[in-house]
């Protein structure tokens, strides 16, 4: 032992490991080793995106199907995770909510904020309409009749007026998201 932590993070990949029971596997097998499952997130919609993605319904059932498995100690990653440019977004849940209608269930992608471009999006849960084929987040859209998430303006902004500067040159003193 050296001391140190050492955490992993894995693609999920259609055909490679696309089945809860490689996932336990190998969450089990890292804790045995004293490593710490931290991630699994959903191959990057680049590349052989086409060839290798998983729809993110299908993600979302290895992951919880993996870690209702896996040992307690194995139950540290977080997940299905997806890079994108605003930040780390993760899936935390398919729901049926009621339609703002009154006439039935709307079915959605609960979602959440890992990291983002503004921390105070980590605070504010959001929905996107539930779609089996939708294999990364730019193929969601807003649940309940929304044009854009509660982010994608605040994130545009960001990029026109930081065109020159990385995320972490960006002022983010004054939220305009609402969220604080």
């Amino acid at each position: 032992m050296t001391g140190a932590n050492i955490r992993t993070q894995s693609p999920l990949i259609r055909g490679i490991n696309d089945s809860a029971a490689v996932w336990t596997e190998m969450w089990n097998k890292q804790t045995n080793l004293g490593i710490y499952p931290y991630y699994m997130f959903v191959e990057r919609d680049t590349g052989a995106h086409d060839y290798f993605s998983v729809p993110l319904a299908r993600a979302w059932e290895i992951f919880t199907d993996a870690q209702s498995a896996a040992s307690g100690l194995a139950r540290t990653a977080r997940g299905p995770s997806m890079s994108t440019g605003p930040g780390k977004i993760a899936i935390q849940g398919i729901s049926e909510i009621p339609a703002g209608d009154g006439k039935g269930l709307q079915k959605v992608f609960n979602l959440k904020f890992l990291q983002a471009r503004n921390p105070a999006w980590t605070k504010v849960p959001f929905y996107a309409k539930f779609d089996p084929k939708a294999t990364w987040f730019s193929d969601l859209k807003p649940a309940f009749g929304g044009d854009k998430f509660f982010f994608e303006q605040e994130y545009e902004d960001q990029i026109k007026s930081n065109s020159s500067g990385s995320s972490g040159q960006m002022d983010f003193s004054h939220p305009k998201c609402g969220c604080t």
